[in-house]
Formats: C-alpha cells, sequence, structure tokens
C-alpha cells in the first residue's frame, strides 16, 4: 500500500469463535468490496505501534457486522490482540461514486458561496437525518446555516477547488 492518507474502513470490536476470525464494525459503505476474498487491508494500533497488512480470506454478514478470517490466523490466541484496532486503505483506493456524490472528507472544508458570489461560511459537518442530507456550514459570524442537498440549492461542486455554489432559497437564511 502505497503512502497518503488513509481512511477508516472498519473497526475490530471482538474475535469470533476460537478460529481466529474477528468481528468487525464497519464503517464504510462499501463492505461488499472492502471485506471481498483477497482484499488487503491495514491494521492500525489504537496507540502507537506498527500498522499490520491483512489478506482476507473470508468474510460475511451477521447482524449489522463483518466476520472477517484473515490469512495466517487460525486460532484465537494469534488475534485476540487486535481489539480495537481500525482497518484502513489508502485515498488512492477510493471506490469511484456516481455523478453528484461525494465523500464526507471531500465536502467538509469547502467553501460555501452564493450564486452571485457573496461568501457564506465553511462546510463543518453533514447530517443525514431523511430523505436528502443537510450540509452544516459555519458562517463568519459564528451562527451555523443548514443547507439541504437538493437540486435546487446546491448549484455547484468543485472538489479539486473546495468551492460550493448554491442557491438560498426564500427561509434558509
Amino acid at each position: 500500500m502505497s503512502e497518503g492518507r488513509l481512511l477508516n474502513v472498519g473497526k475490530v470490536v471482538n474475535t469470533h469463535g476460537i478460529k481466529g476470525e474477528l468481528k468487525i464494525w464497519p464503517q464504510t459503505d462499501f463492505p461488499e468490496v472492502r471485506f471481498k476474498q483477497g482484499g488487503k487491508l491495514l491494521m492500525i494500533p489504537p496507540e502507537a505501534g506498527d500498522p499490520v497488512m491483512i489478506e482476507i480470506v473470508s468474510a460475511r454478514e451477521q447482524k449489522k457486522m463483518y466476520v472477517l478470517k484473515i490469512k495466517g490466523f487460525d486460532n484465537i490466541n494469534q488475534v485476540e490482540k487486535y481489539k480495537g484496532w481500525e482497518l484502513k486503505v489508502t485515498e488512492d483506493e477510493r471506490v469511484p461514486l456516481e455523478e453528484g456524490e461525494y465523500y464526507v472528507q471531500d465536502i467538509v472544508g469547502c467553501e460555501v458561496v452564493t450564486e452571485e458570489g457573496e461568501t457564506l461560511g465553511k462546510v463543518t459537518d453533514i447530517l443525514s437525518p431523511g430523505a436528502n442530507d443537510i450540509w452544516v456550514v459555519k458562517m463568519p459570524k459564528g451562527k451555523e446555516l443548514l443547507l439541504p442537498v437538493i437540486d435546487d440549492v446546491v448549484l455547484d461542486v468543485d472538489v479539486a477547488a473546495r468551492k460550493i455554489k448554491v442557491h438560498l432559497m426564500e427561509g434558509l437564511l
């Protein structure tokens, strides 16, 4: 795996059985890609220590978790120490998204401007309450603006320039 920014895809929450399997809490929208047979992930310790590169032998979903069998680990004693470790991939291994879909880390921190060019602030958070996401924009005087992510409001997203152009519908400010 090449160096670069690492992205979380899961967390080891426990062992499973006595044959060296790990229970994983998925932190990805693409568990079927991340936890597929032959997939490689980087396991990062919760505090200081060296990361471990692992290869997945098998994976199955179980009650909103994933149970992974890792190559080279065949009993519970070998995997016990990995509880709490994070599973990560490099940024260049991101799954390509459809048009109009974005990764959270690509949106948070972007500057938001109106179609007239007025700067509103920066996106600080993304909420997912229901039908559409809400981008939380921190305005210069500390006030928060909640922008619904719909075509009528979000006109253009330029991830490379870290800029989002919006149309302020009546009642948003």
